[in-house]
């Protein structure tokens, strides 16, 4: 898949949401936030619930979510795990090289408290970035709108 059309259509679908620009980015952030966060089969739900919470545009953070897939996912896990070990100052809890499957599923509660931490820590930098961009896109995507009106009523 070619990631220049996937940031493309990305693009147009938030260049399609309608609201106010901080309802729409607030949604988004959230999106991104839980999107890189370990907690897969839950993504969308987490997301729309966090988004029905605070009030802020569902269908952003539907979109948002997106940011996870199975080409970004290893990475957002991989690192989620080290940073989580990091922030904890545990150990390695678990080597491929000289592990089981069992005994990752052994050691499954250090890891993934791990990395819900590491995830959460690492989500925050992502999601502050994309509401930032998306806030920007929605304000240039009002005042254009704003000024065709304008021009449109005039004429």
């Amino acid at each position: 898949m070619n990631i220049k059309r996937t940031i493309l259509y990305w693009l147009i679908h938030v260049k399609r949401l309608n609201g106010d620009p901080h309802y729409v980015a607030t949604g988004m952030a959230i999106g991104i936030f839980v999107g890189i966060t370990p907690t897969i089969p839950f993504h969308t739900v987490l997301a729309l619930s966090l988004a029905f919470l605070l009030r802020v545009s569902k269908v952003a953070a539907a979109l948002g979510v997106w940011c996870s897939n199975p080409v970004t996912i290893p990475f957002f896990y991989y690192w989620s795990y080290k940073i989580g070990i990091f922030v904890m100052g545990t150990p390695n809890h678990y080597n491929v090289e000289n592990r089981s499957f069992f005994d990752l599923w052994r050691a499954g509660h250090e890891i993934a408290i791990a990395m819900l931490l590491g995830g959460a820590v690492l989500g925050i930098l992502p999601a502050i970035l994309s509401y930032a961009v998306t806030l920007k896109i929605m304000i240039i995507k009002n005042r254009r709108k704003r000024k065709r009106r304008a021009r449109e009523s005039t004429a």
